[in-house]
């Protein structure tokens, strides 16, 4: 199929805006975006808009932003409107990736073609809201990209294309968010210009896991659980909410940590010198490599210990 398909986006942060500029320079005709309203950001909460409206907006395409897509919810004129606005497109298809809306029939029916879903993991596993993140904390060595045929479900559409990706020892949510994002818009273009040869696969029975969102009550640290358990969730909430714990009643960001084979009561500091802070975990123990204090910067934690002593046997919270 070559690029004279007219196709609709829908998507809202900085995964989704690689796709749309993928799709643009791939020259797929692209009418109409949708994205979320703009939101408050930054120390003097200004109203922000998204990454996609941004790319939208450089290249002259139309935006919607609707509060709903629903006709019958608490913002039925936004509904209505994007409604003519999707209609007056006359899209071929309806690309979609990290939008934050679900979308009702009406809208999945609205495209000649459908919708397509650009989806952050390898389906069935990690449906849902925070494949990323949920990945690299389960400890899952790949990952990938699922291109998705959307019907009413959660995720829950036919299969048109996909790739693995490996999934670093180092990786952080945000060095895969990048690797993927790529893939992603690599990918989406690859469908689009063969769709009519794509055969749907369902998704097996087997192996369905869901991603659920990431809230910032995850971010304390238990150190009673495993140490290859808490690095994994240090990596997986990098950048939000990230990984805390109290230190001398002050909260500590942990950015970055190392698996050490060593014991002791969990929560307690075994070894604070020479540049090394090391903490005893349910299982093993950790070596704190970066932190961040309140208001400061990330930092290495031999500068860290310059300018705040910590002794051996203190518990942290």
């Amino acid at each position: 199929m070559s690029t004279a398909l007219r196709v609709g986006f829908a998507g809202t942060p900085e995964f989704a805006s690689v796709a749309l500029q993928a799709l643009l320079a791939a020259g797929f005709e692209v009418p109409l975006v949708l994205s979320q309203p703009d939101r408050p950001a930054g120390r003097g909460m200004k109203l922000q808009a998204s990454a996609v409206k941004h790319c939208a907006l450089e290249h002259g395409i139309a935006v919607a932003q609707p509060r709903s897509l629903r006709l019958d919810g608490k913002f039925p004129d936004d509904a209505a409107a994007a409604r003519q606005a999707l209609q007056a497109a006359a899209l071929d298809v309806l690309v979609v990736a990290a939008y934050g809306l679900i979308l009702p029939p009406w809208v999945l029916a609205a495209p000649r073609l459908g919708c397509l879903n650009i989806h952050g993991s390898l389906l069935p596993r990690w449906r849902g809201a925070a494949p990323i993140h949920r990945a690299i904390e389960a400890g899952d060595n790949t990952t990938g990209i699922t291109i998705m045929q959307m019907d009413a479900g959660l995720d829950t559409g036919a299969m048109l294309l996909w790739q693995a990706l490996p999934i670093a020892a180092s990786d952080t949510t945000a060095t895969l968010h990048d690797k993927l994002a790529a893939l992603g818009g690599t990918l989406i273009v690859q469908a689009l210009r063969t769709l009519h040869h794509l055969v749907p696969v369902a998704q097996p029975d087997t192996g369905v896991t869901y991603a659920h969102k990431i809230e910032k009550v995850e971010s304390p640290v238990d150190w009673r659980l495993p140490a290859v358990q808490i690095e994994r969730r240090v990596r997986a909430f990098d950048p939000f909410p990230g990984c805390s714990f109290v230190l001398h009643g002050e909260p500590t960001k942990l950015w970055r940590a190392a698996v050490v084979d060593a014991t002791g009561a969990p929560g307690t500091v075994l070894a604070a010198a020479e540049g090394r802070l090391v903490v005893a975990c349910g299982a093993q123990a950790l070596e704190l490599l970066e932190l961040q204090r309140t208001g400061g910067r990330r930092v290495a934690v031999r500068d860290f210990l310059h300018g705040h002593a910590v002794a051996a046997d203190t518990l942290l919270g």
